[in-house]
């Protein structure tokens, strides 16, 4: 068996078309171009005979007993179908004919069933044969056993906790320790050197499932203008095909009755996805060894992620609790609630001619609450971040290159084939300048440039979409907060809880945030269809190349998508609003939002809040609740009982597919909720306890879904997590930025130290010791009534009383000083406190990385 040829894989963008093609048969590399007319008289397709159920619903072979099932293909019967569209069914039939046969050509073995509960439906079942699997592995360098392992294992450091940890590990009773080997890349003519006690075994069905996907992959079935068309996705895709899917080896609530079947879903389902396994160690080396080491690299990201999360969860509930404890000690909330003095400071209005003057107690509710989350235990879990992200990503490091050398994927990308759709295009033929061979191209140079130009600005342009959605949304809070400032009440009474709660600021923040994040849902749609369409027109080389692209594309969309309204926020909304002569204007027209006197941290969290919990459960609702519905509404449409008499592949079929991307949404999940956890931690010290019971349970809930509600997926190689790891370390070095300028410019935290250590004593403060009192009265400029412009003039309606002056948030010079309503000598030393504390909080994460890797 000879590899396929470069130069005969060539395939066309555009979808399946209706211009009859050259029906083509291949036979070890020779293409055979048969006489259409008399292929059905003849017998030159070779597809496969129809046979009869054996009535035996587990088992995993052919009729026969003997041949292994390594795939499925599943297609609808056009002469039984209600709707007949004879053109188009007869040409999709020639296609299927084609493909089957060349199929046959390539040494595989099919065999044909009818559906036991529907005869429209044929399941063809492919078979790979001794040869062909030593011919193929040979191909695609799949790494054998030469000899066992005979070096000794390591034993555990930590004797003492042996009790302890046998607990939390699967019983190695029930999931055998898999035998480790010395391997080697198969080659045909070194077959004597190989561990080989049993042919059967020697590949084993993950294996099996690969070589035969790598071959139905590249199996063309037409020639339309000397342009060939193969693979299964493409037929799979246009319908000729309605699933192809390896099968899963037994049903999960139970063992097979085969005694040759291993059980390993079961023992997955038993062990790893119900419910009562929770607490335990996930077991990784089967997970690898059933569904590939792709998927197994994803859990043990997944669970090391979770682990390290406990740590983080666990100081970041001692900083909520230290600010809950505190809140009532909080003497500038006090200030804002007390009615001699939050009660007779009269606000400035917020928005021109619409928002009347305000007392600056009506805010008192969310100034407790910010007492919270704006407290000394908020700084040290914001450093405490800073260390434990860069901890997370060294030793995740670690971890993953031990699994590289016990799953041996060291040398993985020096393996790994280039992909079908890339093959198909590479026409050009240039000289490789280092080995002066000649060698095939997809295009030119000039070509790749105007391909990478084409794509970086399709790139630029949708996010400027997604910038145009968030400028929306803040068009949007400055307009609904003109209306609230003019609809809801402005004075306590004491009365009614509402007044105390419904604020304009918090009405409008939470509105902001529930259509923000219904605006991020719908975005994801259409940014993954676009990513899609530019990853395939920039045409990677390999399937490693491919999903980095791809990630990187989609991670920047979402990135952008999520992340640009909490950033808005954190660092643009009241931080250039003039002052209430000489505001600042958005767009010419609308006047700046500004915070509440405590600042927008608390908006801040009010939006990471609703973002991350409408994520998790839309995330839930899409990952579990729809497949079992789905799963739910076929069975319920099946004949009742029919499970004891319906085949393997017959219920397999009736699973829900995983989705072209596979694990991709999964990673892209985590790794938003990563950037949630430490991106903006400093203004929410629980996202990591939501994030470690989400995780705990995405675990399961993953293991659940994969294992009983899906198809069994391709067993796919990797070495690590691929492009998400440098992801991570952009967002590891961007979170301490962002936290250190949270704390710095978002938070009132720097403010109130400078008062505290310089402002409340003299020469600056009367008191004579360090004190908060009189912290508000000194943060809170005055601005003479008479000064304002005419168009930003408040609402003359007031019940507030005659008053000369207003308060607003800012440190300025009164009216009447000589500088009057410029900026202040306090305002000069917050802003040096903020550049030091920013200064000294960068380089403990450099430090840190350096003292590791030394």
């Amino acid at each position: 068996m000879k590899k396929m040829s470069r130069n005969v894989l060539l395939q066309m963008e555009e979808e399946e078309d209706d211009d009859d093609g050259d029906i083509v048969l291949e036979n070890l590399g020779q293409t055979i171009v048969p006489d259409l007319g008399s292929l059905e008289s003849q017998h030159d397709f070779r597809t496969p005979e129809f046979e009869e159920f054996n009535g035996k619903p587990d088992s995993l072979f052919f009729n026969d007993g003997q041949r292994r099932i390594d795939f499925v293909l599943v297609y609808e019967d056009e002469s039984r179908k209600e709707t007949n569209k004879k053109g188009t069914n007869e040409k999709q039939r020639r296609k299927r004919q084609a493909y089957e046969s060349n199929l046959i050509c390539h040494g595989l073995q099919l065999e044909a069933t009818r559906s036991v509960l529907d005869d429209k439906l044929v399941f063809v079942k492919v078979h790979a044969p001794w040869e062909v699997l030593c011919t193929y592995a040979e191909i695609m360098h799949i790494k054998l056993p030469l000899k066992p392992n005979d070096l000794k294992n390591r034993s555990s450091a930590f004797g003492t906790l042996n009790w302890f940890t046998k607990v939390l590990s699967v019983d190695e009773s029930i999931i055998k320790p898999e035998q480790e080997f010395f391997t080697a890349p198969f080659e045909k003519n070194r077959m004597n050197d190989f561990y080989i006690v049993d042919r059967d075994a020697f590949f084993n069905p993950a294996t099996r499932s690969r070589i035969v996907y790598f071959i139905l992959s590249r199996v063309k079935y037409q020639v339309i203008n000397n342009v060939s068309k193969f693979g299964i996705n493409r037929l799979v895709n246009s319908g000729i095909y309605k699933a192809a899917f390896p099968l899963h080896d037994c049903k999960f609530r139970r063992q097979s009755e085969d005694p040759s079947c291993p059980n390993e879903r079961y023992l997955l389902y038993r062990e790893w996805a119900h419910p009562r396994s929770i607490y335990k160690k996930q077991p990784l080396d089967l997970i690898r060894k059933y569904y590939g080491e792709k998927i197994g690299i994803y859990f043990a990201w997944l669970g090391y992620y979770t682990q390290m999360l406990l740590l983080a969860a666990v100081v970041g509930v001692a900083c909520f609790l230290y600010g809950y404890l505190n809140q009532d000690n909080c003497t500038w909330s006090k200030e804002v609630c007390h009615p001699d003095i939050g009660g007779k400071i009269i606000m400035c209005p917020q928005c021109d001619r619409l928002c009347p003057f305000w007392k600056l107690n009506i805010t008192c509710e969310s100034s407790k609450k910010l007492c919270i989350f704006d407290s000394f235990g908020t700084l040290v879990f914001a450093v405490f971040m800073g260390v434990w992200v860069t901890l997370f990503l060294e030793f995740w490091k670690r971890r993953q290159a031990e699994l590289e050398y016990e799953w041996d994927t060291v040398e993985l990308q020096q393996e790994e084939q280039a992909r079908p759709e890339y093959e198909a295009r590479c026409t050009h033929v240039v000289i490789n300048e280092i080995t002066q061979e000649e060698e095939r191209i997809p295009f030119t140079a000039w070509g790749k440039c105007i391909r990478i130009t084409l794509c970086a600005s399709a790139v630029f342009f949708w996010i400027l979409l997604i910038i145009a959605s968030v400028i929306g949304i803040i068009v949007y809070r400055l307009s609904v907060f003109i209306v609230f400032s003019a609809k809801l009440p402005k004075n306590i009474n004491g009365t009614d809880p509402i007044q105390k709660y419904l604020t304009p600021q918090t009405a409008t923040s939470i509105t902001a945030s529930i259509i923000s994040f219904i605006i991020i849902m719908i975005l994801n749609t259409i940014y993954e269809k676009v990513a899609i369409m530019i990853t395939n027109f920039e045409l990677p080389r390999t399937q490693t190349d491919y999903e980095n692209s791809l990630t990187m594309k989609m991670f920047l969309f979402q990135f952008v998508n999520y992340y640009s309204s909490c950033f808005y926020i954190a660092f643009f909304k009241g931080k250039f609003v003039g002052y209430p002569g000489d505001p600042v204007y958005w767009l010419g027209k609308y006047r700046n939002e500004e915070c509440d006197p405590g600042g927008c941290l608390l908006e801040l969290t009010t939006q990471l809040t609703i973002i991350m919990g409408g994520k998790a459960i839309w995330n839930n609702i899409q990952e579990v609740l729809l497949p079992w519905i789905m799963n739910l509404i076929g069975r319920f449409h099946r004949v009742s009982g029919s499970e004891k008499i319906t085949p393997r592949w017959e219920q397999d079929y009736h699973l829900q597919p995983m989705g072209k991307l596979g694990l991709f949404y999964e990673y892209l999940e985590m790794i938003i909720q990563f950037g949630f956890v430490t991106l903006f931690v400093a203004s929410f010290p629980l996202a990591p306890l939501l994030a470690l019971v989400n995780n705990i349970l995405e675990i399961r809930v993953d293991a659940w879904k994969l294992t009983t509600q899906f198809r069994r997926l391709v067993p796919e190689k990797a070495q690590d997590i691929g492009a998400w790891q440098p992801i991570m370390q952009g967002i590891a070095i961007l979170a301490v930025v962002t936290n250190a300028m949270i704390i710095a410019f978002t938070s009132d935290m720097i403010p109130r130290l400078v008062y505290y250590w310089s402002f409340s004593v003299p020469p600056y403060g009367d008191h004579t010791s360090y004190t908060m009192e009189g912290y508000i009265n000194n943060t809170l400029s005055i601005f003479k009534v008479a000064d304002f412009k005419n168009k930003s003039k408040g609402n003359p309606y007031s019940d507030l009383g005659n008053h000369t002056t207003c308060r607003y948030r800012d440190f300025r010079y009164p009216p009447g000083h000589p500088q009057e309503y410029k900026h202040n000598i306090y305002y000069w030393h917050v802003i040096a406190a903020k550049l030091a504390f920013i200064i000294v909080m960068e380089p403990r994460r450099e430090c840190h990385c350096s003292s590791l890797h030394s």
